[in-house]
């Protein structure tokens, strides 16, 4: 049954991702989605996250929800960490119509509407504007949108015609809406666009075609698939004011959201070696315990970021906000792969077997100082804020 709060909400996702725990070791040895997974989230009303209240969803404003909202997926990469961080791509994306109403402009917001609609009949959102060579940063895009007569798609707005190589699909195949980028006949910076993936063939006959399926390491079953999309027909974002104005309020929640996904899973591996550590208590030697104290420490500290980037956000300082939330991304980057390279040292060498969750979740982590804007970009951004 959907939940019709957010404390609720958590409370069913906490249930499903215990199950999901108990499924450890099946879940770390995927590569790919299960669509089951998705339905079962579906149907907790997790999608309804980024939904205005008045839209018939959970949202209240950024300052109110994003605690709840990061928390939540904080859980659920306690049990699955590839479904978390493509999950969390849903919110990350349709925030761009939640948090900037503007009754002004009513092309705006009878696209608003039309999210928001879709996301109620179930549809889930994610992203795919990376690109090879672009160093993560979606501005420089190379990809080109020729404008279509008429408009097919659900959504309001126009439709254009998108040609360009596109990475790190997360969800590919699993989704139904993908975000991307590309430069509009005629103009000479780029724009949003959403692609209708739901269902859709990669072989080309649609636009799409898959050009190298997802095989990473770490969070190796996200599905994060390269395409080359090939006159794929996509609805332009209605928004005519400075795309870098409406990008620049929801990135301090992308960032949060992706730090939440990989502090859930340092929260699970503390917690899985700890109880390891209770059975062993006399018998370890004073380098393990060493060892396990600094882990602890550095989680700590980790949690300490990522609860200053909250609480900027819930001051309502987007500006001050995204740097910090850069800030805590990437001090949650590199202290966690300190705290799991700590506890590998602790539990000894059977912590790289694949038996071992701490094999994936060691390989998981270090995905977060990746995701967007990846360390080259980050650190040009707090260069020039």
């Amino acid at each position: 049954m959907t939940s019709t709060t957010i404390s609720e909400l958590h409370a069913a996702v906490d249930s499903l991702a215990a199950r999901w725990r108990d499924e450890r070791t099946d879940r770390l040895s995927r590569e790919t989605l299960n669509r089951a997974d998705f339905d079962a989230l579906r149907d907790t009303g997790i999608l309804l996250l980024p939904v205005p209240q008045e839209a018939g969803g959970l949202w209240d404003n950024l300052a109110a929800t994003v605690r709840p909202t990061a928390e939540i997926f904080r859980t659920l990469a306690t049990a699955d960490p590839s479904v978390a961080l493509v999950s969390a791509m849903h919110p990350a994306v349709v925030s761009h119509w939640s948090t900037n109403p503007d009754p002004n402009k009513a092309v705006w917001e009878q696209q608003r509407a039309s999210v928001f609609r879709e996301i109620r009949d179930g549809k889930q959102w994610g992203t795919i504007t990376s690109e090879p060579g672009s160093g993560g940063d979606i501005a420089h895009t190379r990809a080109v949108a020729r404008p279509l007569r008429g408009s097919s798609s659900a959504l309001s707005g126009a439709d254009y015609a998108v040609t360009g190589d596109k990475h790190f699909g997360s969800g590919l195949g699993i989704l139904d809406r993908m975000m991307t980028t590309a430069i509009p006949d005629g103009e000479t910076g780029p724009s949003i666009f959403v692609l209708d993936v739901e269902d859709r063939v990669l072989d080309g006959t649609e636009g799409i075609r898959l050009t190298a399926a997802w095989d990473g390491t770490g969070m190796r079953a996200t599905q994060s698939h390269a395409v080359r999309l090939d006159g794929a027909t996509a609805t332009r974002i209605a928004w005519d004011g400075n795309l870098e104005t409406l990008t620049r309020r929801v990135s301090g929640l992308s960032m949060v959201l992706f730090s939440a996904v990989t502090l859930g899973i340092i929260d699970e591996a503390v917690r899985t070696v700890g109880t390891g550590i209770n059975n062993r208590r006399g018998v370890l030697r004073p380098y393990e315990q060493v060892e396990w104290a600094a882990a602890a420490q550095d989680h700590w500290l980790a949690c300490q970021a990522y609860e200053g980037a909250l609480r900027q956000l819930e001051v309502g300082d987007l500006d001050g906000a995204r740097i910090d939330a850069l800030r805590a991304k990437m001090a949650i980057a590199m202290l966690s792969e300190r705290v799991m390279t700590r506890l590998c040292r602790v539990v000894g060498g059977s912590s790289f077997s694949r038996r071992s969750p701490l094999s994936q979740w060691f390989e998981d982590v270090r995905a977060l100082g990746f995701l967007r804007p990846p360390w080259a970009l980050a650190h040009d951004m707090l260069g020039d804020p």
